[in-house]
C-alpha cells in the first residue's frame, strides 16, 4: 500500500511540475538586424519552444515555430508573409472541404461564356 502511495505521489508531482512552465529559461537565442533591413533572430526554451524568422523589415517574412501542445500534440508551424498576405502551413491547421462537382462545372461554364456587357443610353 505504501509503495502504490508513493509511486502515485512521486507521479502526481512529476505531472505538476512538468505543468508548470513558469520555470523556463531561455537556452539560446540570437538577433541579427543588418544595415539594409534585414533581420533574423531564433529562440529556444528549456520547455521545448523552438522558433526563427528572417526577412526584410516592411516588406517580407518567413520563420517557423515549434512546440508541445498541452494534450502533448507536437506542433510545428512554418510561415511566410509578404505582398501576398501571411500564409501559415500546419499538419495541426484546419482545411477547408474540398469544393464540390457542382460549383467546378459552374465556374468553368461561367468562364467558357462570358457574360457580354450592355451598355446604356443615357
Amino acid at each position: 500500500m505504501i509503495k502504490t502511495a508513493l509511486i502515485i505521489s512521486l507521479f502526481l508531482v512529476a505531472a505538476i511540475r512538468a505543468a508548470d512552465e513558469s520555470q523556463a529559461e531561455t537556452t539560446k537565442y540570437r538577433n541579427e538586424i543588418k544595415p539594409d533591413g534585414s533581420y533574423s533572430w531564433e529562440y529556444g526554451t528549456s520547455n521545448g519552444i523552438d522558433a526563427q524568422e528572417s526577412g526584410v523589415g516592411g516588406v517580407q517574412a518567413a520563420g517557423s515555430v515549434s512546440y508541445a501542445a498541452p494534450d502533448g500534440t507536437p506542433i510545428q508551424l512554418e510561415y511566410t508573409a509578404d505582398e501576398n498576405g501571411y500564409r501559415p502551413t500546419g499538419a495541426h491547421l484546419p482545411t477547408p472541404p474540398p469544393i464540390p462537382d457542382y460549383i467546378l462545372k459552374a465556374l468553368a461554364y461561367i468562364e467558357a461564356h462570358p457574360f457580354q456587357r450592355i451598355q446604356l443610353k443615357k
